[in-house]
């Protein structure tokens, strides 16, 4: 079982490393660019592989969550996701959505660094 959740946190640091990329390939396309779909990819992985650890959290005596940590990181998650998706067919993204989604994606990272 410990396989299983070292390869989920494995998943969940690819998925935020997507985000981040996504913040860099944003920024290069320029402010007339449409949304990357890739937005959503790694915000999807993200909480699929989020709720998947904490699922598994009984299952292996290992790691123990702070809860209300969690639902801070999924409250911020989905809301990377909601502002992608709701622009994602836009032919041009709107000029906040790129400083919106960054900040997002940094106070996400943040959480899960600093808040112990």
């Amino acid at each position: 079982m410990e396989f299983v959740r070292l390869l989920l946190v494995f998943l969940h640091l690819l998925g935020m490393g997507m985000l981040v990329a996504m913040i860099m390939l944003q920024a290069k396309a320029g402010k007339d660019a449409p949304v990357n779909k890739g937005w959503l990819h790694g915000a999807a992985l993200q909480l699929l592989t989020g709720v998947a650890l904490v699922g598994i959290d009984p299952l292996v005596d290992s790691v123990k969550y702070d809860h209300i940590k969690i639902g801070v990181k999924l409250l911020v998650v989905v809301a990377i996701a909601v502002v992608v998706a709701i622009n994602v067919n836009k032919p041009k993204a709107p000029s906040w959505l790129m400083p919106t989604a960054a900040s997002l994606v940094v106070l996400n990272i943040g959480i899960a660094v600093f808040w112990t």
